[in-house]
């Protein structure tokens, strides 16, 4: 379904002589929409039959993106539910592709995102997470890796609500049951942690950053049903850690990162991931111009 749209993205090596392991990184941000988005929401919508009502989801940002771009190629509406704090360059982007962009508070989104549905627009609700057909289409991305890599000892992956992950683990989990997944997160939006390290479901506080891209207050629960049995670990990394990884990137791979798509290289050069063939998924590389530059100034937005 996703062939001609999405692209086979690169696997390249990290040449970083300091890091504790071999470091390989899977680079989403080369997508048409700079993120892995558009694997999962296009194959969700041409799998969905009739959307000519046109399509709806809850989105910061990225997966925004990915179902704008498919309600652009089906030549339907789109209309997107935004937290207030979504980055100002996805909202254009997202605007750029022709959807409508309606923002809430946080909280009032993130009901949006429980509840799979906001009421007063009409159109498909394409889950951004919860969704089997998005799972579906992030799963290539884990076919991808182990046909040029056949055997990573692990699989670092970003995680938001779980959907990135649980696709790409259960593709990888399927073919070579030996790679361990790990699931990384943002110190300030950290339930999955919280979560594993309490042994049951967690709410956290959650601290809006320059990572908009992953962290939420708490899981949701179903995706942490078909997420805990795929799970080997999950790690935390800092403002700081994150802001050095995407200075890395761009000095060392000329790869420009979003705060999400740095969480795995973080938590890889960290050394917490440990040694061997390491995988660090780059989900995306939409990040404003001026973080950017305040980060490869040696500073944290």
């Amino acid at each position: 379904m996703i062939a001609g749209t999405a692209v086979r993205t690169p696997l390249v090596r990290l040449h970083a002589p300091e890091a504790p392991a071999e470091v390989y990184l899977k680079l989403e941000n080369l997508q048409p929409i700079g993120s892995f988005k558009i694997r999962g929401a296009y194959n969700a919508a041409r799998r969905a039959g009739d959307v000519s009502a046109g399509l709806v989801t809850a989105s910061a940002g990225n997966m925004a993106q990915g179902v704008a771009w498919a309600a652009r190629e089906l030549g339907v509406p789109c209309t997107v539910i935004s937290p207030d704090h979504a980055p100002e360059a996805k909202v254009a982007a997202i605007e750029r592709l022709g959807g409508r962009v309606i923002k809430l508070p946080f909280e009032e989104w993130w009901t949006v995102i429980e509840e799979s549905r906001y009421e007063g627009v009409d159109g498909l609700f394409l889950h951004p997470v919860e969704n089997e057909d998005v799972m579906a289409g992030n799963g290539t991305i884990g076919l991808e890796i182990l046909e040029d890599l056949p055997d990573p000892d692990a699989v670092l992956v970003p995680w938001g609500g779980g959907g990135l992950f649980t696709g790409i683990a259960s593709a990888v989990k399927a073919e070579r049951p030996a790679t361990r997944l790990f699931g990384c997160e943002i110190e300030t939006a950290a339930p999955l942690n919280a979560t594993l390290e309490a042994g049951s479901p967690q709410e956290v506080e959650y601290r809006t950053t320059f990572v908009d891209g992953a962290g939420a207050k708490a899981l949701l629960p179903r995706m942490w049903a078909r997420a805990e049995p795929l799970l080997d670990g999950a790690y935390t990394a800092s403002l700081d850690e994150t802001a050095a990884a995407i200075r890395l990137l761009a000095e060392r791979a000329r790869v420009i990162a979003e705060g999400a798509g740095a969480l795995a290289p973080a938590a890889a050069l960290s050394g917490r991931a440990g040694g061997g063939k390491i995988v660090c998924i780059v989900s995306g590389g939409n990040i404003d111009f001026s973080k950017l530059t305040t980060i490869l100034e040696g500073r944290t937005p």
